[in-house]
């Protein structure tokens, strides 16, 4: 059986823009995004948080749909995140259970090389 899969930039922003992602959050964020990634079979090709939004080049089955694919890290890692930070996220979301704005950026990679968009996400944060 032949698989193909797509390459695909992805960025999204903190709720209000708040510069909490950062530390812990910073490493937690992307190790809960790379264990969702090996358990829905995504591979992440390059990921970096900066203090108010990440970006990351995720390459995907092409039978998965990249909203579908953005919904799951979102969902999944606010729940984890105001699991093991509720009190101090609480203080910044005034208790709502929110961490990601409600958008989010994708486009595919085209012609630019992978090596190219991984040296771009690199230099974020």
């Amino acid at each position: 059986m032949l698989f193909h899969f797509i390459h695909v930039i992805i960025s999204y922003n903190l709720n209000h823009l708040y510069p909490i992602v950062t530390g812990s959050i910073a490493d937690d964020v992307k190790q809960k995004i790379f264990d969702i990634a090996n358990t829905r079979g995504y591979e992440i090709i390059a990921m970096e948080t900066d203090k108010d939004h990440m970006h990351f080049l995720i390459s995907y089955d092409t039978t998965d749909r990249v909203c579908d694919i953005v919904k799951i890290i979102k969902q999944e890692t606010t729940y984890y995140l105001w699991q093991k930070y509720g009190s101090f996220l609480s203080k910044q979301y005034w208790k709502k259970r929110i961490f990601w704005s409600d958008g989010y950026f994708a486009c595919s990679i085209g012609e630019v090389s992978s090596a190219t968009i991984q040296k771009y996400i690199e230099s974020q944060g």
